[in-house]
C-alpha cells in the first residue's frame, strides 16, 4: 500500500501501524535497527526534529521503503549530479565542537 506523507505526523501514524501490525515492541524495534527507545518513541510521535538518517535507518530495518517522486525536468540533471559522484554537502562544525555553526 502507498499513502502519501505530509508531515511527520503522518510519518509517525505509518510508522506506529506497520510496528503495531508487525506485533513488534517499541524496545525490541529500536534495538534491533540500533537506535533509542526515545528515538523510535519521538518518530511515531512526529516529532519534528529527529535525525533524517536514523529515521531512514528505522525504516529500513522495518522494510519500508522510502520514494521520492521528482519532477521530469529534474531527472537528467540528477543523472548527470550522480555521473560526477556528486554528493550533498556535509554539514560544517565549528572547529572542536560537534555543532553545526549558526547562520
Amino acid at each position: 500500500m502507498q499513502i502519501a506523507i505530509h508531515s511527520v505526523a503522518d510519518l509517525g501514524l505509518a510508522v506506529r501501524a506497520v510496528r503495531r501490525s508487525s506485533d513488534v515492541r517499541l524496545d525490541d524495534l529500536a534495538a534491533t535497527a540500533g537506535v533509542s527507545k526515545q528515538f523510535a518513541s519521538d518518530v511515531e510521535r512526529g516529532k519534528p526534529r529527529v535525525q533524517l538518517g536514523l529515521v531512514l535507518k528505522l525504516l529500513g530495518e522495518m522494510g519500508i521503503p522510502i520514494t521520492l517522486h521528482i519532477p521530469r525536468s529534474a531527472e537528467s540533471e540528477l543523472a548527470a549530479l550522480r555521473l560526477k559522484g556528486v554528493r550533498p554537502p556535509r554539514a560544517r562544525t565549528v572547529a572542536g565542537s560537534a555543532t553545526p555553526p549558526k547562520r
